[in-house]
């Protein structure tokens, strides 16, 4: 296993995780459908370590729900494979996050995919987009990658 994963950004909340059999499709590789649950798996646990879970969500009534994905598989992981899952929190505004992923194969430190999440808030009970509830925003908002300021200008 390699002693340093070289991240994209710094700190990032982690979760490994290993290639199983049910995960294998016919081209004898991680199927597409496992990446987003990984996906999923990652953002959860990152979630719930700000605070910020389903019983949260249910209290407040609202929650995070996906807008767009945007996916790039870069190397095929296969059977028996472990992987370390990474995000960030890489915007935040009242209404959305925006959530980056980067997955490396221990073994030879390699990186296997790279994503991205646009999430909007919504009220839980109607289902449409409202801002964040303030305890989301204090959460996510201290979370996030600080701002690029070669990017704004």
């Amino acid at each position: 296993m390699s002693t340093t994963l070289n991240w994209d950004h710094p700190n990032p909340h982690t979760l490994e995780v290993g290639v199983e059999d049910c995960h294998i499709d016919v081209m004898r590789h991680t199927n597409n459908v496992v990446y987003l649950q990984w996906l999923e798996a990652v953002a959860w646990s990152h979630s719930q370590s700000l605070g910020l879970g389903p019983a949260e969500y249910e209290a407040l009534g609202h929650g995070m729900v996906v807008r767009q994905h945007e996916l790039n598989y870069l190397q095929a992981t296969r059977l028996g494979e472990r992987l370390m899952l990474a995000t960030w929190l890489t915007r935040v505004d009242k209404l959305s996050t925006w959530r980056s992923y980067q997955f490396i194969r221990l073994d030879d430190g390699q990186t296997v995919f790279r994503g991205s999440t646009h999430f909007v808030c919504v009220d839980i009970a109607e289902g449409r987009i409202r801002r964040m509830p303030a305890e989301f925003h204090k959460a996510y908002a201290a979370a996030a990658l600080p701002a690029d300021p070669a990017a704004a200008q």
